[in-house]
């Protein structure tokens, strides 16, 4: 009976487990539509004004802008966008991973040197890359709890005046692009200096525009903000990821729970038999030894 009990339990733990991941699978999977509803309606946006942009830059020189200035990176800031929860499977291990392989691969020197700074949107990250005692660029895992334009605005334009004041000569961006609900791929982009290919195509036909104020103004305006556009997209593909990556997780978990539930069931009810035909084996037992009594 013991036996019995002991499965029953088992049984009784794992059912709640089931619930409880598929509980967290439905709330993953009205989080995700939100986030992706929000990153599909940025894109569009985000690849017309990088369009507009090289339209505007096309003819104008590097010192036009600071944001333009391609310097030795001696200084190199990291910006790692993870989240400030697990149980999404592999989502910020990828993450992690991928920001100590271009440490690893690209800027191992300037690590050396203890040159290489990261800002860490994201509990995980911020917590990983603080036990690795590297130089940490704020703390910004509240950034989630009220994720909106604004609010990433604040953090692109800390990064933009520490390129300007030169405390970073080069900024990279680590996060996971959002592709579906299962697949999510680990992504690099350069944020500051603009690479010259994001600020000059030269498949583009330049079309001769007046403009009202210069050119030179409008691309002093649209320079900071493609760039602060650029950073919130890669925020919006990561928060998509993440949800996810979490429902893609739970869902393999409730599975599982289930298969472990199947599993335990057959056992308790073996279990079950072996008892019932251990107490009637004792009945009987017990009846002949009264009968040859």
């Amino acid at each position: 009976m013991a036996n019995l009990k002991e499965v029953r339990n088992r049984i009784t733990s794992v059912s709640s487990t089931q619930q409880i991941t598929n509980a967290m699978k439905m709330v993953s999977a009205a989080k995700l539509k939100r986030a992706t509803n929000a990153i599909v309606d940025l894109r569009p946006y985000a690849d017309k004004l990088k369009e507009i942009l090289a339209n505007l830059s096309a003819s104008l020189e590097g010192t036009a802008s600071p944001y333009l200035d391609d310097r030795n990176p001696e200084k190199v800031l990291l910006v790692v966008i993870s989240s400030n929860r697990g149980l999404a499977g592999a989502f910020n291990a990828n993450v992690i991973k991928g920001a100590n392989l271009l440490i690893s691969q690209k800027y191992s020197d300037q690590h050396k040197r203890g040159n290489v700074s990261i800002l860490a949107i994201g509990k995980r990250g911020q917590d990983y890359f603080s036990k690795q005692k590297y130089p940490m660029v704020g703390n910004h895992t509240d950034l989630f709890s009220q994720l909106n334009f604004e609010n990433t605005s604040l953090i692109t334009q800390l990064i933009m005046d520490g390129f300007v004041q030169g405390d970073y000569d080069r900024v990279e961006i680590v996060y996971n692009q959002f592709k579906n609900a299962a697949v999510q791929f680990l992504a690099t982009e350069q944020l500051l200096p603009l690479k010259p290919s994001e600020r000059v195509d030269e498949n583009r036909t330049e079309t001769d525009y007046i403009f009202e104020p210069s050119k030179e103004e409008i691309t002093k305006d649209l320079i900071p903000k493609s760039i602060k556009i650029q950073l919130y997209k890669a925020v919006l593909d990561s928060h998509a990821s993440e949800h996810g990556a979490r429902m893609t997780a739970m869902d393999k978990a409730t599975e599982n729970a289930g298969d472990l539930l199947k599993a335990l069931k057959l056992s308790y009810n073996q279990a079950r038999q072996a008892a019932i035909t251990t107490e009637l084996t004792e009945i009987v037992s017990g009846a002949a030894a009264l009968s040859n009594g």
